[in-house]
């Protein structure tokens, strides 16, 4: 029982750390801002410009930095806009926009499971998209747009049956992850007995889709993503509040106001629509969802995942694997869910590790 009892003794208080004060306006609502987030903000931030304009130059047609930024402005010459606009922007941009939905999505799940491993990939929802997505390649042969549906309705029904399957009394963040990772493991059999019986062409299809993957990746993919996530995206970043208190337990959270359980559903409503539309875009990708929230949180020594930390996180996360996916072992190039696979594993062994040794 002592090691289930996580009461804290009194002891004493921390000093306040620099920040300021935001004051909504009309609304009465004041929130208190930590000036080490907006520095790792602002971090984060030219760090992702910086290798975008990196990635965009970056290639077997080596463009300089100086000439990517004017063929963004409109400026560049014909060749240059030509390499930039047609090939090489939709791609970066796709990885930007799937990096930061599965960051963001995976701040959430960490979030309403209190757990660092309580992300997406970990508990299933990836993986029931996938399937959503597959039954459609595979079964269906639906387009862009249908398989997009059938990510969504797989990720969530997966959520709907993790979620029932774990209610008793409310929703714990342990059950919850100890019955998606039990889904996770049956989803990922019906994955596999799907490309089993395919066609070979549509079981190629489906194969190199499952690595996780931008390549090919057009505008088609970033209007996508930009039509759905400019909804997703804010919608998330304004229920964050509601996600602080409800860190604080079920309990103190209903006494501050908050539904906790309508609250705890939308939030993963929200969570796993972006999951599906991320894998709609490049298909499953491992370990960003599980990565990005806690490498922004420790960037910023917060105690909680900070959204638009995660976003940004994600979103430098996938592009930079992404290139080291294609460079590495050029001119071999691999998917980068390959890439974040074997980094993710790395990383989780470090955080297995470092939880054991501080016992």
């Amino acid at each position: 029982m002592n090691a289930l009892n996580t009461t804290r003794r009194p002891g004493p208080e921390k000093s306040v750390r620099p920040g300021f004060t935001v004051t909504l306006p009309g609304r009465g609502v004041s929130f208190r801002v930590s000036l080490r987030v907006v520095l790792t903000g602002t971090v984060l931030a030219v760090a992702v410009a910086a290798l975008t304009v990196l990635a965009i130059g970056t290639g077997q047609y080596p463009i300089a930095p100086a000439d990517v930024l004017r063929a963004l402005a409109g400026n560049g010459q014909r060749a240059h806009m030509f390499v930039v606009e047609t090939l090489r922007l939709p791609r970066v941009l796709t990885g930007l926009l799937v990096g930061a939905a599965l960051g963001l999505a995976g701040a959430v799940f960490q979030s309403l499971t209190r757990n660092p491993l309580g992300s997406p990939d970990i508990i299933g929802f990836t993986t029931g998209a996938a399937t959503g997505a597959l039954i459609q390649i595979i079964v269906l042969g639906g387009g862009m747009a249908a398989v997009a549906g059938g990510a969504l309705t797989g990720g969530l029904v997966t959520s709907l049956v993790v979620y029932l399957l774990a209610f008793r009394d409310g929703v714990q963040g342990y059950r919850l992850i100890l019955v998606g990772i039990a889904i996770n493991g049956g989803l990922v059999a019906t994955n596999i007995y799907l490309i089993a019986r395919a066609e070979f062409a549509d079981a190629h299809v489906a194969a190199t889709w499952m690595t996780g993957n931008l390549n090919g990746r057009g505008w088609g993919h970033v209007n996508l993503l930009v039509s759905t996530l400019v909804i997703l995206i804010p919608v998330t970043l304004a229920l964050g509040r509601r996600l602080k208190l409800m860190e604080l337990g079920d309990e103190l959270a209903t006494a501050l106001g908050v539904r906790v359980e309508s609250s705890r559903l939308w939030l993963m409503l929200l969570g796993v629509a972006l999951t599906a539309v991320a894998t709609v875009a490049s298909g499953p990708i491992p370990f960003v969802a599980l990565a990005a929230p806690q490498l922004a949180r420790r960037l910023a020594r917060s105690a909680a995942p900070v959204l638009v930390l995660s976003c940004l996180m994600g979103a430098l996360l996938l592009v930079a694997g992404d290139m080291a996916a294609q460079r590495l072992m050029a001119p071999t190039q691999l998917p980068v869910g390959v890439m974040t696979g074997s980094l993710g594993g790395v990383y989780l062994v470090w955080v297995l590790v470092s939880g054991w040794r501080k016992r």
